[in-house]
């Protein structure tokens, strides 16, 4: 008899050790506004399109993220592209690594643009964006935005994570 506990527990750590060989750029999630300000590390953004009102991108929010229930009343996020060598950004905002002074806003710089949600002054490159939706599937709320704003930097590569650690993209 098949154990079907043992197939999904199974199944889980094939899915976990396939997803960790698709590398992913690492941004910072921020929010602020009437509920407060927040912030975390997230591997899961992507554009969804540059057509109609506005672009429109997506990213994936823990259900038991702190700054998820932030990001819903306030109604705004701006998704931060870091650049190699901002590790200890991402560590800061992940929770990995205690935040100065106890406030993960301390170890960045930041401007706003237009929704009032925290850009990384020194960001590859921060989409400012008003929540369009969100939707919880599973452990994750899939947040949407329609974007407002874009603030790039001139220079440098995005920090990328895969294989359960940080990489450095390759110059071809």
């Amino acid at each position: 008899m098949i154990d079907a506990k043992t197939d999904a527990e199974a199944l889980r750590a094939a899915f976990l050790d396939g997803m960790s060989r698709a590398a992913a750029s690492v941004s910072v999630v921020t929010t602020d506004g009437p509920a407060g300000r927040a912030g975390v590390t997230v591997s899961a953004m992507t554009s969804i399109s540059a057509d109609g009102p506005a672009p429109t991108m997506l990213t994936c929010l823990n259900a038991t993220s702190s700054a998820l229930p932030m990001v819903l009343e306030n109604g705004c996020f701006a998704i931060n592209v870091l650049r190699t060598g901002q590790t200890d950004i991402s560590d800061v905002f992940s929770s990995r690594r205690p935040a100065p002074g106890g406030d993960k806003f301390n170890a960045v710089l930041i401007e706003t643009l237009v929704t009032g949600a925290p850009c990384l002054s020194e960001a590859l490159v921060s989409f400012d964006c008003r929540l369009v939706s969100a939707e919880r599937v599973g452990t994750h709320h899939i947040c949407i935005g329609a974007v407002q704003a874009v603030r790039t930097t001139p220079d440098g590569s995005p920090l990328l994570y895969g294989m359960r650690r940080y990489l450095r993209p390759e110059d071809h």
